[in-house]
């Protein structure tokens, strides 16, 4: 079973995107080569596996990249599944992973939400998609200076206020004041919840 990120960039014409796409995918060759594992296609849509644990993290630092960036944000559609076929393509790749996530991403353009899962067990579906509506709320609202300290925690969770003061050139008070405003504690609570009910599929 993998996990399987369909998203594209809303408001990308509005944006320069040599900026946002090169922060792509230099954030997406951490986790893999391309394009096996991750590829960008029709000039602001992308696709990329991995682990069932991973996938909340992974959606927040796709989150938190594209919201630092000026009128920035993302769509995305998490599937659940089998990959039943492995192209050397991950965009020739199928499953059941592939299909719950690409028809999910045109269900998102149409209702207007930012974020959902579609897995097998539609009773997993109806709480993490609650939960993820309620936590949308939030993640929509970050500032780009709030999202910029988000991602560099996601992605160095072992980075202390006082290295992000230095690397930003702010006061420690003023990275502490971002990640309450953002909750940041309640989103390390909120990945722990959300592996426990990918862990019952």
């Amino acid at each position: 079973m993998i996990a399987v990120i369909t998203g594209d960039i809303i408001n990308s014409q509005q944006a320069d995107t040599e900026v946002w796409i090169t922060k792509l995918k230099r954030l997406l060759e951490v986790w893999g080569p391309t394009p096996q594992s991750w590829e960008i296609y029709r000039g602001d849509e992308f696709q990329f596996k991995c682990k069932i644990d991973d996938v909340f993290w992974r959606f927040l630092a796709i989150k938190s990249l594209i919201k630092s960036q000026e009128n920035l944000d993302v769509r995305i559609a998490i599937g659940i599944g089998d990959e039943n076929f492995c192209s050397e393509k991950i965009t020739e790749s199928n499953g059941t992973a592939y299909v719950n996530s690409g028809r999910l991403l045109n269900d998102l353009k149409n209702d207007g939400h930012t974020v959902a899962i579609k897995t097998s067990n539609t009773s997993i579906d109806r709480d993490l998609n609650i939960l993820l509506k309620w936590s949308s709320k939030d993640f929509d609202k970050w500032t780009m200076a709030t999202s910029e300290i988000i991602h560099e925690m996601i992605m160095n969770n072992d980075m202390t206020q006082e290295d992000l003061a230095k690397k930003f050139t702010i006061s420690q008070s003023s990275i502490s004041q971002r990640l309450k405003r953002a909750n940041y504690d309640l989103i390390v609570e909120t990945d722990h919840y959300f592996r426990k009910k990918i862990s019952e599929l």
